[in-house]
């Protein structure tokens, strides 16, 4: 074995033309968006040489593929091994000794040096996942190279990388490919999720029975590494939703802010905003850390306040996209009870003269279902007419908001940017903008009554300050099976 095909590790050279979507594929199976490590272009030559990559777990190596450069002169490389092969005596078709006598008749010469290149992980032992486009039309170029890595026999899969639907030339590709490898896969490197990843992998037993064990065994690996982001993921999303449903933000009021009516209508203003300012960023650090689980590092986060303050709860399409519905939401408060609108707490905190009382002046989301003819509002509405206590100022906390949607779309939205996330294959090179606008909603609406209520309750808790801890594993078990049914969809 070489260098190039260590003993023991299942190796795969990978090959294919420019735009063939080599790269894609790989960046794909193996979880890279890094331009520095697998570099995604149209431009020719941009591989150049064999760059080795492994699949890794715990730092040993299971599986390596070997990215090859393309074929560039696949005609005249097929007439040179035949001449070859006929010069040494051989009849019939070239084979791997013709492949090896091309390699070193040409190696080093900078004539045939992509050629050589490519081949020499197979003259060495390695298995070969040959990756076309179904959408480009099958010329003779391409069964020249398909002849030639015919001649090496090795072990060989072809991949039709499907860029669109019903590609045009995919029957042309399929009826060809079976008569050279001895697999032929499908696979989108644009959209391929974890299970297809896992499928492609699987597939490669079919062509390399002598390391079965250690295919077999990455796949475990690759299983329960999967688990485990998820598992990591339903912490994340748990510690965000304890974190913004209980949150409150303090802030020293000075009595003087509140005597006049636009005085404390401005100060209502900004306290709500600088509220929902704060919810955006903690929603933003979750993405964030669910991003880094799942190794995408170009994606580009858009949470900003208005995504939850721009929410009309009097439109019946909120209701219909985000959190639970007027119904689910009146069951599952009818569990744990019904709380009214957005509380802002009046403390002496940082100055102890006196105590003001502020209440938002909004219902719950149970009340007003009931009431029938308006929904809540999560904008602080400061009343006119309050009596203050005397004193230089008062330490005023504002939060959490107690409409019993505001935990729901909050999970809607979180969970909406985990589904985006993990349908994204990495093979995809244009940047990944996540904002509410452009994902799915309406999630938490496809649970079950018990899940919702169990949820409801531990909200509840959250709401209050002190979240149920006896509930934590339940809690756990439920959104790891949200995260779980997010894969499938």
């Amino acid at each position: 074995m070489s260098e190039l095909v260590p003993d023991g590790v299942p190796t795969f050279a990978v090959v294919g033309k420019v735009n063939m979507g080599k790269s894609s594929v790989l960046a794909t199976l193996l979880e890279v968006d890094d331009e520095a490590v697998i570099r995604i272009s149209s431009t020719p030559g941009e591989t150049t040489s064999c760059q080795v990559l492994p699949v890794e777990f715990d730092g040993r190596e299971m599986i390596r593929f070997i990215d090859t450069p393309g074929f560039a002169r696949p005609l005249a490389a097929m007439r040179a091994i035949q001449q070859l092969h006929e010069a040494a005596g051989g009849s019939g078709s070239p084979g791997l000794k013709a492949v090896e006598a091309f390699c070193e008749e040409y190696g080093g010469t900078g004539e045939f040096e992509d050629e050589v290149r490519l081949l020499e992980p197979l003259v060495a032992g390695a298995g070969l996942l040959y990756i076309v486009d179904a959408s480009k039309p099958l010329r003779d170029t391409f069964v020249a190279e398909m002849e030639i890595l015919r001649w090496t026999g090795r072990q060989r899969m072809a991949l039709l990388n499907e860029k669109e639907k019903d590609p045009e030339f995919r029957d042309d590709w399929k009826n060809r490919l079976g008569s050279y490898f001895n697999l032929v896969r499908t696979f989108n490197a644009h959209e391929a999720r974890f299970e297809e990843r896992r499928r492609l992998l699987k597939s490669l037993l079919e062509i390399d029975e002598d390391h079965r064990e250690t295919i077999e065994e990455t796949i475990r690996f690759l299983d329960d590494e999967w688990r485990q982001r998820r598992e990591e993921s339903a912490e994340v999303v748990l510690g965000f939703l304890e974190d913004a449903v209980g949150y409150r933000l303090e802030k020293r009021v000075e009595e003087r802010d509140l005597e006049l009516p636009h005085r404390r209508e401005k100060l209502g203003q900004e306290l709500n905003k600088r509220y929902y300012e704060e919810i955006a960023k903690k929603e933003e650090k979750a993405v964030e850390k669910i991003l880094d689980i799942y190794r995408h590092h170009l994606a580009k986060i858009e949470v900003t306040a208005t995504d939850f303050t721009g929410l009309d709860l009097e439109e019946a399409e909120t209701w219909q996209k985000w959190g639970l519905s007027r119904g689910q939401l009146a069951l599952a408060g009818g569990v744990t009870g019904g709380t009214g609108g957005l509380a802002v707490d009046a403390a002496t905190g940082f100055l102890s003269h006196g105590l003001g009382a502020l209440v938002g002046a909004v219902g719950g989301a149970a009340a007003a279902f009931w009431k029938g003819n308006e929904l809540p509002d999560l904008a602080l509405d400061l009343q006119k007419g309050m009596k203050l206590a005397q004193g230089e100022g008062t330490a005023m906390r504002l939060g959490p908001p107690k409409n019993e949607n505001f935990p729901w779309i909050l999970l809607d939205a979180v969970l909406g940017h985990y589904q985006a996330i993990i349908s994204r294959a990495h093979g995809k090179r244009e940047e990944l903008v996540l904002d509410h606008d452009k994902m799915n909603a309406g999630v938490v609406q496809k649970l079950s009554g018990d899940d919702r209520r169990t949820l409801q309750k531990w909200f509840l808790s959250c709401q209050k300050g002190r979240p149920d801890r006896a509930m934590e594993r339940e809690v756990f078990a439920i959104m790891s099976r949200i995260l779980s049914s997010l894969e499938d969809d």
